[in-house]
């Protein structure tokens, strides 16, 4: 089995930063501390990572095409859930949010 590329690694871990020190889609979340939210339960922050990891792509070569689109539907995953008067943009789609 393959190994996942070391740009989609380094996208993960940079998903991950950003997530955890409060600036992952600032355009989306602008000044909302989402942090605490996500991880009362966890379950919300395994959404979260649920919706970056489905909306990824990457191309033959393991290179990651769409890094701040991932990034910014979970953005508005987390919006959505901190907020709920927010509607994202397209609504998700199903396969967005599928857990594997």
């Amino acid at each position: 089995m393959p190994e996942i590329s070391r740009d989609v690694r380094a996208a993960i871990r940079h998903f991950a930063f950003t997530l955890g020190n409060g600036t992952l889609a600032v355009p989306v979340l602008g000044d909302i501390d989402y942090r605490p939210e996500l991880i009362t339960f966890g379950s919300e922050l395994e959404a979260v990572f649920t919706v970056f990891t489905n909306v990824l792509e990457v191309d033959e070569e393991g290179k990651v095409v769409n890094y701040d689109h991932a990034a910014r539907r979970a953005g508005e995953w987390i919006r959505g859930y901190c907020d709920p008067d927010y509607r994202e943009q397209p609504p998700f789609a199903p396969w967005e949010t599928e857990l594997a």
